[in-house]
């Protein structure tokens, strides 16, 4: 069975599929920068204080708050196989 993850869990260069994203009006904004259920992200980095957080996904670099990245739950790589 494959687990789910919050996003915010993901250290720098581990990825995943996004599984899931919580909260209807969050949802809405993440989808329309990309962040889609069934796309592959990677975490590239963390600011020091761990927020925000830069995500590569489809060709592109992305900052999310750590906020958000807690309603984002993926499938880590390895289990996603």
């Amino acid at each position: 069975m494959k687990t789910v993850h919050p996003l915010s869990e993901l250290k720098p260069g581990e990825g995943g599929v996004i599984a899931r994203i919580e909260g209807s009006v969050l949802r809405l904004r993440l989808m329309e920068r990309g962040l889609l259920p069934g796309e592959r992200v990677q975490t590239l980095k963390r600011a020091p204080l761990g927020d925000p957080i830069e995500l590569a996904l489809d060709g592109f670099r992305l900052s999310i708050r750590k906020q958000e990245a807690e309603r984002i739950f993926v499938v880590r790589e390895e289990e996603s196989k």
